[in-house]
């Protein structure tokens, strides 16, 4: 169960790029970096396209031995909990412990003075190598951060031990994710949080912490790049510190959501990960998606014709489909074209705006970010969709391999 320096989250939302994926990896290989795939997929994505767990299992496994890879391989239980988990132990190897909602829950008193005391060898000033400035480190402090983190941590926990008694074995990777929340973690609180899942007993692999700015899906960072790289830069510092004080897993890697298209701070990650010598897990969901409507808008004709219909119908079914990424999205409607337009796009016009080219005039995020959460749309079609990714498979996979490497592989670690 070894999850390599460098990892990579792909989703594929409708189970048919699988090969496609994995050739960008393949191409990352032959250029000398060797970066471990991992199919992500959640409850949700499942329950709304009509998947289950063992088809993600199915498609992995089909895409390696077509493909040739020997080396290592995922398929991660994206974004679960205690209520969700059982239908994903027996096809999953990796799992995302999402416990951000459980985050502010107040443990018991005795609890939190447990913690409390267990840190108070650490009150003063912590030198932390790699920050330029010592933590103060007070018994409020600690009190607050166990006040906010350790209840939540303790779900990470629960759910890790349902899981290890189901598989009767260790043999799985466990992110535990705390990024769908309000506000990001501070290294400080970063740090204790890393006290409280060795508390626990938890092998964690990667964490997904909450960073600063807004992550929305599949278009680019919004924030400050310099305030995020500092952060990110102490995040790593303390992740090091944390594993040789805690007893932690030596590999353990920062994990980043929403990790498609974050263009703005590839250049900071890169940069943070070198000086480190760190490793990092970037998971990405839905671009794929979004690739295979550029390739059948490129295939022209009746590929085009069916992403128009389902942008129409994403247009009018607007509300419906944002409610659940509310927190992700952030479109303007008056900025999205009005269906009628489209009906004078050729293919070119089409993938132009769509795809997340900020040099193209064409470009509209508003438009992207509307048909990453369509999805819903495709998965109702019965069949027709899946079909026409059969029709246009090979100006669909260029597209899915092409978007994974050049735009996010090699922009990270070539």
């Amino acid at each position: 169960m070894n999850l390599g320096k460098y990892s990579f989250g792909v989703g594929d939302r409708f189970g048919h790029q699988a090969r496609a994926q994995l050739a960008a990896f393949q191409k990352a290989g032959d250029a000398g970096v060797e970066i471990t795939p991992v199919w992500n997929k959640s409850d949700r994505e499942h329950r709304i396209i009509g998947t289950q767990p063992p088809d993600v299992r199915r498609e992995a496994d089909e895409a390696v031995r077509s493909c040739g890879w020997r080396e290592a391989y995922f398929v991660d239980a994206d974004h679960v909990g205690l209520k969700n988990v059982d239908g994903f132990v027996n096809a999953s190897d990796f799992f995302t412990l999402d416990v951000a909602d459980f985050i502010g829950e107040t443990a018991e008193e005795a609890g939190i003075r447990a913690f409390v005391d267990s840190q108070a060898g650490r009150i003063g000033d912590l030198l932390i190598p790699g920050l330029d400035e010592p933590i103060r480190v007070t018994r409020d402090l600690l009190r607050e951060t166990a006040g906010k983190y350790l209840f939540a941590v303790r779900q990470a926990g629960r759910t890790y031990r349902h899981i290890l008694e189901k598989k009767s074995s260790s043999d799985f990777i466990t992110e535990v994710s705390m990024d769908e929340t309000d506000s990001a973690q501070t290294p400080v609180e970063l740090l204790f949080i890393l006290a409280m899942i060795a508390r626990e007993k938890i092998p964690v692999a990667t964490l997904a912490p909450k960073f600063t700015g807004r992550f929305n899906k599949g278009v680019e960072y919004v924030g400050d790049p310099d305030r995020f790289e500092k952060e990110f830069d102490a995040d790593l510092a303390v992740i090091r510190f944390a594993v040789r004080e805690f007893g932690l897993p030596s590999g353990l890697k920062l994990s980043v959501h929403s990790g498609s298209d974050k263009f703005a701070i590839y250049g900071p990650i890169r940069k943070a990960l070198k000086k480190h010598d760190a490793g990092v897990h970037i998971k990405t969901a839905g671009t794929t998606w979004l690739e295979e409507l550029i390739g059948l808008a490129e295939a022209g004709r009746d590929g085009l014709s069916l992403a128009r219909e389902i942008y129409t119908s994403a247009f009018h079914r607007f509300e419906e489909l944002a409610k659940p990424y509310a927190t992700v999205i952030d479109i303007d409607s008056s900025r999205l074209p009005d269906p009628s337009d489209l009906e004078a796009w050729d293919g070119k016009r089409f993938a132009a705006t769509l795809r997340h080219d900020p040099s193209n005039p064409h470009y509209n995020p508003h438009f992207r970010q509307l048909l990453h959460v369509g999805f819903k749309v495709a998965a109702e079609m019965n069949g027709r969709y899946l079909q026409a990714l059969r029709d246009h498979e090979t100006v669909i996979a260029r597209n899915v391999t092409g978007n994974i490497y050049e735009r996010h592989m090699k922009r990270l670690f070539l």
